[in-house]
């Protein structure tokens, strides 16, 4: 980019190590920029949406899950990965309707971004949804979750004192207020 040099590392070998539901891993022998041979470890993920679900009163939907790798509770944007060969905004709209219910008169896109790609290349798309119509939530089998409504500004203010710690809620909140300013 204009920012830098080219740092790029370059793939000698690739090895995946583990196939999984949600992630591949691999252990790849690179060539750094300087000529010295490294190991990276990579998980592969199909990538995910993050929706911002918001009313005329300016309240977003939030879900509340267990996350068993943090091993915790969080308050969290409705979310979900991407089924195999599935566009992101069919993804969107179908993960609003599977964990809240509702259905969105219009979906517009705030932009993607890769939560973690020190080790992962998990990329995110981020969606604002307005004019909204409850209906009948269907999480999956293995999915439980409370669906709450919060003000925009409130959830704002959470980010900021820290009580909402989850990445993509922080990025689609921040992005939903910028948008609707």
């Amino acid at each position: 980019g204009k920012y830098s040099m080219d740092f790029t590392e370059k793939p000698i070998e690739k090895t995946t190590v583990f196939t999984g539901k949600i992630i591949n891993v691999r252990v790849d022998r690179v060539q750094l920029c300087n000529g010295s041979i490294h190991t990276r470890e990579v998980a592969e993920h199909s990538g995910g949406v993050c929706i911002a679900a918001v009313d005329d009163e300016k309240n977003v939907l939030m879900v509340t899950q267990y996350r068993y790798p943090v091993e915790m509770q969080l308050l969290e944007l409705p979310a979900g990965k991407l089924e195999k060969g599935e566009q992101p905004l069919e993804a969107a709209v179908r993960e609003l309707s599977e964990e809240t219910g509702y259905t969105a008169g219009k979906i517009v896109p705030l932009g993607e971004f890769y939560p973690t790609p020190g080790f992962c290349n998990e990329k995110l798309y981020l969606y604002l949804a307005t004019d909204l119509t409850p209906g009948q939530s269907h999480p999956d089998e293995d999915e439980f979750l409370t669906v709450s409504r919060i003000k925009l500004d409130t959830l704002v203010d959470m980010i900021m004192n820290n009580e909402i710690i989850d990445g993509k809620t922080i990025a689609g909140v921040l992005k939903a207020q910028k948008y609707l300013e």
